[in-house]
């Protein structure tokens, strides 16, 4: 124990011995926007159809939330991240049939009847970030209750909370 408190009284002078006294570190450039910054590119990543895609995506659900998913993809999440963003995002999110609001409305009730909370918290987001309007985010929740039963539709119902929360202090 004495020597785990000696090694770490030896750290920070170390550390700071290595630093001249009155000199200011260069000064680095400044990072664009997570919202703007375009995500790690690999092969894997350049069809049009991955394009269209991350285009939705990232208006859905936030450019900083894509671009970490992708950037941080492992070599065995790199084909699910792909498929995610061509088919549900590029493929089925591009379609003419339903408007985005509209697709966030089914998306919220599907996640609450799958009992899908960290999937539900990201598109509460993206529902209110595609205009849904929280009376409806409230109604679509009490409807899911019904039909796929109560302790999902509580659980929906605190993360729709929680998530007005965090948005509200912002």
């Amino acid at each position: 124990m004495a020597k785990a408190a000696a090694t770490a009284k030896k750290k920070p002078a170390a550390k700071a011995a290595a630093k001249p006294a009155g000199r200011k570190p260069a000064a680095k450039p400044a990072a664009a926007p997570a919202a703007k910054r375009a995500p790690k590119r690999r092969a894997e990543f350049s069809s049009k159809l991955f394009q269209q895609g991350l285009e939705v995506r990232r208006a859905v659900l936030g450019g900083e939330y894509v671009d970490a998913s992708i950037a941080n993809a492992s070599e065995f999440m790199v084909d699910f991240q792909k498929l995610v963003t061509e088919y549900c995002w590029g493929e089925v999110w591009t379609r003419p049939g339903l408007d985005r609001k509209h697709r966030s409305m089914l998306n919220l009730a599907m996640l609450t009847a799958l009992n899908r909370p960290n999937e539900l918290r990201l598109h509460v987001r993206g529902a209110v970030t595609n205009g849904v309007s929280r009376d409806e985010i409230k109604e679509i929740l009490l409807q899911a209750c019904i039909y796929a039963g109560i302790p999902a539709g509580l659980d929906a119902f605190k993360v729709a909370d929680g998530v007005f929360k965090e948005i509200d202090a912002k």
